[in-house]
């Protein structure tokens, strides 16, 4: 029914008709609801996705942001997941481990970088784009967030990675682990380009986080913490 009244309200914001008025003026008082208005709607969408932002993307930016959150730890990628176990089976667990911190440290840095472009996205946010992500999926303003901010982060996010890893010395460390995997007899030898894997491992945590914030608001009602989030989700409940 609420879903109805949001629809109803849509159509009286552009079409301005007297009659589409009356009617869900009636359906909101036999429902006990409210009709809210483009801007509030706007606004509190714009508000959930600030949350998110705040309360979940900074955490990424903190030391081990990354590296101890199993929810976007970034992991060595598949083709080196072998030189991780056969480093740990010659008793180089340590230098293994050191070796994925490195690339933890490195989208933490990156991620420093994103709150522009997002603030700038949320700004862009019109009232069809707030109408579809309310009425949408469980993770809609993610994924609005993603198709906005995407290729603009990942442009931000390279170089910092491969400043980071210069920075951190992630290079004398792959180096090496390579290098000693690389000694090990009758193994297929590797030699990776890591910035690009991490660059998108970093881009795929981050949204990760601001999913779960939305399905946080968008299920728990103790979440919406200011009364124009209570009112504009309680649209979609």
């Amino acid at each position: 029914m609420i879903k109805k009244i949001l629809v109803l309200a849509i159509a009286i914001q552009f079409a301005g008709c007297a009659e589409l008025q009356k009617v869900a003026n009636q359906v909101s008082q036999s429902s006990g609801g409210s009709v809210l208005s483009q801007d509030q709607i706007g606004n509190g969408l714009k508000e959930a996705l600030n949350k998110g932002i705040s309360n979940q993307v900074s955490k990424l930016t903190s030391t081990d942001g990354f590296f101890k959150n199993e929810l976007v730890k970034i992991l060595l990628p598949e083709e080196l997941q072998k030189v991780d176990k056969g480093l740990r089976k010659i008793g180089l667990s340590s230098l293994a481990d050191e070796g994925i911190k490195v690339l933890n440290r490195a989208a933490e840095d990156a991620v420093k970088t994103s709150t522009p472009i997002f603030v700038n996205a949320v700004k862009e946010i019109t009232f069809t784009d707030a109408k579809n992500i309310l009425l949408g999926s469980e993770n809609a303003a993610t994924s609005y967030l993603q198709g906005k901010t995407n290729t603009a982060l990942y442009s931000k996010f390279n170089p910092v990675i491969k400043n980071s890893f210069d920075k951190v010395g992630a290079d004398k460390v792959w180096s090496n682990l390579i290098t000693k995997y690389n000694s090990i007899p009758f193994v297929s030898k590797v030699n990776p380009d890591l910035t690009d894997y991490v660059t998108n491992q970093a881009l795929k945590g981050v949204f990760t986080m601001i999913a779960v914030e939305e399905k946080g608001i968008r299920e728990k009602v103790g979440l919406r913490t200011s009364s124009l989030l209570q009112k504009v989700f309680a649209l979609q409940d």
